[in-house]
């Protein structure tokens, strides 16, 4: 018996020996795993961001660090005409960003997107301030990004140059042919002192609008609505109304200093151009009184109907803390950062009573006419589709329009060369719209 109680004693000590093994030999058997991480690990984030949105973004980090204080996010940005370049660059070369802005379709063919159903699932995250851009930028079926802002046009008008002419301000009911017959009006003078009716960027957008305010689009069959777009444009420069392409380029022109120069008495661009100018206002080169008013249409089209282009933050789906990065995500496109953008004068991706409240203000900010941004009604400046933004526009709009510009090709030539060429180096490989 006593050999038996023995060997009982022994076999308990064992088992509570393996028992001890298995817990880790921690002390305590509910010790948590070793790779469960901290909620409050330090961690830090790179974001590359469009150089119009830095500031705004920097200021929206400093508010969600106050609930977020182990979270560090360097910005980094680029020129524009350089940025999605840079950015695919780095992706490639396998350093980068967890965070990144732009538009969907000139990034979703890198790989590198990573899908978001799973973080806003899990966050409880409220989408329906988003409307249908939500589903606008799934792909495959996946929310791949969210977007913080939506660039609608506008045209910005110099009150002060439209007072001292005693002329009316531009409508807002306002056709291409009186939009020229303005701008005429509104040029004087030569060399330094000559002061332009416009001011056209020159990116294709701004010859091509007047056809996607028609319905049309740029991938399609049929181009010939863009014809009477482009003779907008060559006939603007004809009439020595705006700044020709040509010196645009050879002198780096710029919409925002060369409205805010004051010779400039419209401008047609985005609504990031109202931050703009407010920040130039703060910082005395803005020197006159300006408004907004719709952008012209065309005849037979209703008056404010806008091109529009969401912007949208993309996360890298290689970045080693997804949970830190979704949560800045959401901040900056979900009603927080919606509010802070829209105080700032961004019209924003996400919209409520609220964030209106907040983009209309008080009433004490220029411009005075901002409700037109929110009653336009839009169309994409171009389909969210891959290679739309790379080849179609970048590409084949840029340098066929930039022939016709320079007088090297008819109108005619040019559109009928945009339609061969979509055909052969977008729809060949991307699929027929």
């Amino acid at each position: 018996m006593k050999k038996v109680i023995s060997l009982l004693a022994i076999l308990i000590l064992f088992l509570g020996i393996l028992a001890g093994c298995a817990s880790g030999g921690s002390e305590k058997g509910n010790a948590k795993p070793e790779d469960k991480k901290d909620s409050n690990e330090e961690v830090s984030l790179k974001m590359a961001v469009f150089p119009a949105d830095e500031a705004v973004f920097k200021k929206g980090y400093e508010n969600f660090k106050k609930d977020h204080p182990n979270i560090d996010i360097t910005f980094e940005t680029f020129p524009q005409q350089q940025y999605y370049e840079k950015i695919r660059m780095q992706l490639a070369g396998g350093e980068g960003y967890d965070l990144f802005t732009g538009q969907l379709d000139n990034m979703v063919d890198t790989g590198i997107v990573a899908p978001l159903d799973q973080h806003i699932k899990d966050s409880g995250m409220d989408v329906s301030g988003y409307g249908s851009m939500y589903d606008t930028y799934k792909y495959e079926g996946k929310v791949m990004s969210l977007p913080y802002r939506k660039s609608n046009w506008m045209l910005y008008y110099n009150k002060t140059l439209f007072d001292e002419k005693g002329v009316e301000y531009p409508s807002d009911d306002m056709t291409w042919d009186e939009f020229r017959e303005l701008a005429l009006k509104m040029t004087s003078g030569s060399g330094e002192s000559k002061v332009y009716g416009a001011f056209l960027q020159q990116w294709p957008q701004t010859w091509y609008m007047s056809a996607v305010q028609n319905g049309s689009s740029i991938i399609d069959k049929d181009l010939t609505p863009f014809k009477e777009a482009l003779k907008v444009r060559v006939n603007l420069e004809k009439d020595g109304s705006i700044m020709p392409w040509s010196e645009q380029v050879t002198t780096g022109a710029h919409y925002n200093a060369a409205f805010q120069k004051g010779n400039i008495a419209m401008n047609i661009i985005g609504d990031w151009h109202v931050a703009q100018l407010r920040q130039g206002e703060k910082e005395g080169t803005v020197k006159f009184d300006w408004d907004v008013a719709p952008i012209p249409h065309p005849e037979g089209v209703a008056k404010n109907t806008s091109l529009a282009l969401p912007v949208t933050i993309m996360m890298n789906k290689n970045t080693k803390h997804a949970d830190e990065a979704f949560e800045f995500l959401k901040y900056m496109s979900g009603k927080e950062g919606a509010e802070l953008l829209a105080s700032e004068g961004y019209l924003t991706g996400y919209m409520d009573k609220d964030v209106e409240a907040a983009y209309l203000g008080d009433g004490s900010q220029k411009p005075e006419n901002l409700h037109y941004f929110l009653e336009t009604k839009e169309y994409p400046e171009y389909p969210m589709l891959p290679g739309v933004k790379n080849v179609v526009v970048e590409q084949i709009f840029k340098q066929e329009g930039e022939l016709a510009l320079l007088g090297q090709k008819s109108v005619d030539d040019t559109i009928k060369e945009i339609t061969k060429r979509v055909k052969s180096e977008w729809a060949s490989k991307y699929g027929e719209k």
